[in-house]
């Protein structure tokens, strides 16, 4: 009999291995999310939304800023190109009036007769490179003549201030009233002279 017995007893079933997988079957079905896996999920969507709104808007504020800097950039051109333009024009169309004021070698204020190339050629003098160059009464040598270009001062007296150079589009013209050279572009009078050399 108790042979019997433990033949009829079956053998204890073994206990599943670690890391083995069970199968589901196809009646199975998927477990709800929890509410608090809910809210998590809704908690991610609104965070990347507000990730990607506030992307677009910065994205949106740097075109802007670049937009706005060209703008300025482009009104500065035309601002500083406009200033110019009409500097220029005045310029042109407003040339300086400088008066000249004839003088000898040493620098003394004069008579502008003697800077005056036809007074100077009926007196049997010459000009040459702004020079002017009268023969000295009694014989030998020649006394030389410029103009200075906004000095001042009276006859007999040194020139005070001014300049030796004619300056370039300026009207310029003898304290008598006689023009030396006419503005605008730099445009002068006769210059050169016979050909003569010599002079004190």
């Amino acid at each position: 009999m108790t042979q019997d017995d433990n033949q009829g007893a079956q053998a204890p079933q073994e206990p599943p291995k670690r890391g083995s997988m069970r199968f589901q079957d196809s009646s199975t079905q998927a477990r709800q999310p929890s509410l608090a896996e809910q809210r998590a999920r809704q908690q991610a969507l609104a965070e990347q939304e507000r990730q990607e709104a506030l992307a677009a808007e910065a994205a949106r504020a740097a075109e802007k800023k670049s937009s706005t800097k060209k703008k300025i950039l482009i009104g500065t051109g035309v601002t500083v190109g406009l200033v110019g333009l009409v500097a220029t024009f005045y310029t042109v169309a407003k040339p300086e009036n400088v008066t000249a004021v004839c003088t000898t070698k040493d620098g003394i204020v004069d008579q502008d007769d003697n800077c005056d190339e036809r007074y100077v050629t009926s007196h049997g003098g010459y000009h040459s490179g702004g020079f002017f160059f009268i023969p000295i009464p009694g014989g030998g040598g020649y006394n030389s003549y410029r103009y200075n270009y906004g000095g001042t001062g009276t006859i007999g007296q040194r020139v005070s201030g001014g300049s030796y150079t004619a300056p370039s589009g300026a009207n310029i013209s003898t304290k008598s009233g006689k023009s030396v050279q006419r503005g605008g572009f730099g445009i002068s009078g006769k210059s050169g002279g016979s050909g003569k050399s010599g002079g004190s």
